[in-house]
Order: structure tokens, then C-alpha cells, then sequence
């Protein structure tokens, strides 16, 4: 395994520490993002991406998680929220104690192989830690649709996901609002939403964020650009700046999120993956 494949250990103690930080859970995104702020990760390591698309940091955070199921570290829930079990929240990790934990696991799983019991485990890193195909082969979906298709689509979205009176604007003067939405927080709340669909494979820049939220100042209480694509740092940084109309950021993996969350275009399937870390007790007594 080549080093580029194997840089994900180093993320393992990083991973322990952050979310002790936050209280003993939080979501992959906010994990990878606390990891990266805390080891000031550089924005460019940042953006890398993978040929799918995902980004390259966040997928490293993700296997260096999945070893630290394995150990008994972290709960294995896939409820999409991390967490510390009791022996984790106790473990402190250093850069060699993830590579034994790495080391360990690559044999097991290696041994386990042999005798044809493991057959799942993905030979390359840069696979989905999950191997969930249907999330490459959506985003590619996405992607083929027209412009005024994925903006239908994003509104069709928006309206499942509990918007009222959800509708398309775009056109070549929607001034870079393609839609507009009310989200009804309660009997006494509600926001009107502005929202921008971006059909792209690349990056959305900073400059971009600070145009769509200066042409929906005045007009709306919240605005959401969703994209295939990825953000860039200095992107995200923008949307979340102080004094400013609040803008969300739904990338490409958190676009596949929200269809899957509502099975939207999707139809469900059951499947069971082994518990290695079950096994792993009976397979030492053996060695």
C-alpha cells in the first residue's frame, strides 16, 4: 500500500481528540472539519479531491474511522453521527499507536481473506469506506441532468424535505436565484429561502457565495446554494461570516445525504456487513 493510500493513520488519534472536544459525538463533516482546524490542515489539502469527486481529507477521516470501529474505539452506529465508546473516550493515540491499530487490522483482514471470510474489504483506500457504489453513480445522475433538470429536481428535494411553496425561477435573469422557498419552523416561525443549484464537478469559490448572497439581500431571510461539486475553503469561511445573511453550503456528499434521508430517487435495499471486530478475538486464539 503506497503512502498517499496509507496517510489516513494519522488521523486516528486527531479523531479521538476532536471528539472528546465535542463532548463524545458529533457528524463526519463536523469531526473532519474540527480535525483539520485543530492540525491546521492547509486549505489546499483541503480541496483536494478524489476522481469521484469527494474530497480526498474528508475520505482519509472517514477510513481512519473505520479502523477505530474495528479496535473498539468508536461506536459502529451508521446513523450518520460518530462516537466515542468508554474505552475510547480513555485512549490517547499517538501517529505510531494509529499505525499499529492499522498494521493489526491489515492483517486480520488479510488473513481473514485467505480462508475466504472477508471478501468485502476494499483493496484500495480511496474506495468509500461504505464501497456504496450508488453514491458515485448518483452524483454522476445529477450531473448529466440540464440545468433547468437539476434545479426541478433540487425544488422537488427542498419540497420533500419539508418546504412549502417551493418554486423554480431561474432563468437568464434570475440574477443567480434559481428558486425560492418557505421553510415553516413552527405554527409562529417561518423563513422565506432563497436557493442557487450549481450542476458542477469543480470547486464553488468564495466570490461566488458573495454574489449569490448579495442578490438575496433584502429579498429573503436564508439563502442555500447546493452544488455536485465541493465548496472551497475560503468558501465556506464566507458563509459562515459574521454579520452576514446566513448562506448554507450542501455539497455533492451532503446532496446524496439528503436523498438518501428521504429515499428520493433512490429504492432501498438491505444489506449486512460482517462485524470483524467481533470476530477478531476468535481469529488471535487461532493464530
Amino acid at each position: 500500500m503506497s503512502k498517499r493510500q496509507s496517510e489516513f493513520v494519522r488521523w486516528m488519534g486527531p479523531i479521538l481528540d476532536a471528539l472528546r472536544y465535542l463532548g463524545g459525538s458529533g457528524k463526519p463533516r463536523e469531526v473532519s472539519e474540527l480535525v483539520a482546524e485543530r492540525l491546521s490542515v492547509p486549505d489546499k489539502k483541503q480541496e483536494e479531491t478524489l476522481k469521484s469527486g469527494q474530497s480526498r481529507f474528508h475520505n482519509q477521516v472517514a477510513w481512519a474511522r473505520q479502523y477505530l470501529v474495528w479496535e473498539g474505539l468508536l461506536d459502529s452506529s451508521t446513523r450518520g453521527v460518530w462516537s466515542l465508546t468508554e474505552k475510547g473516550n480513555e485512549t490517547k493515540l499517538s501517529d505510531e499507536a494509529g499505525r499499529q491499530i492499522f498494521l493489526k487490522w491489515v492483517k486480520i483482514h488479510s488473513d481473514a481473506r485467505k480462508k475466504g471470510t472477508d471478501p468485502d474489504i476494499p483493496a484500495a483506500i480511496e474506495q468509500s469506506v461504505d464501497d456504496d457504489d450508488h453514491k458515485q453513480v448518483l452524483l454522476e445522475v445529477l450531473k448529466g441532468l440540464t440545468p433547468e433538470g437539476f434545479e426541478r429536481v433540487c425544488a422537488r428535494l427542498l419540497r420533500e424535505s419539508g418546504f412549502e411553496k417551493v418554486t423554480v425561477t431561474g432563468g437568464p435573469k434570475d440574477e443567480g436565484i434559481d428558486g425560492i422557498g418557505i421553510l415553516q419552523v413552527n405554527p409562529f416561525v417561518s423563513f422565506k429561502v432563497l436557493f442557487q443549484c450549481k450542476r458542477y464537478k469543480g470547486a464553488v469559490s468564495r466570490a461566488q457565495v458573495g454574489d449569490f448572497r448579495n442578490a438575496m439581500i433584502g429579498r429573503a431571510d436564508k439563502g442555500i446554494i447546493m452544488t455536485t461539486g465541493t465548496f472551497t475553503t475560503d468558501a465556506r469561511r464566507e458563509a459562515d461570516r459574521d454579520g452576514a445573511p446566513p448562506v448554507e453550503l450542501v455539497d455533492g456528499e451532503k446532496l446524496v445525504e439528503m436523498f438518501e434521508s428521504i429515499e428520493l430517487g433512490l429504492k432501498p435495499k438491505r444489506i449486512y456487513q460482517v462485524d470483524h471486530a467481533f470476530f477478531a478475538p476468535y481469529l488471535a486464539k487461532n493464530d
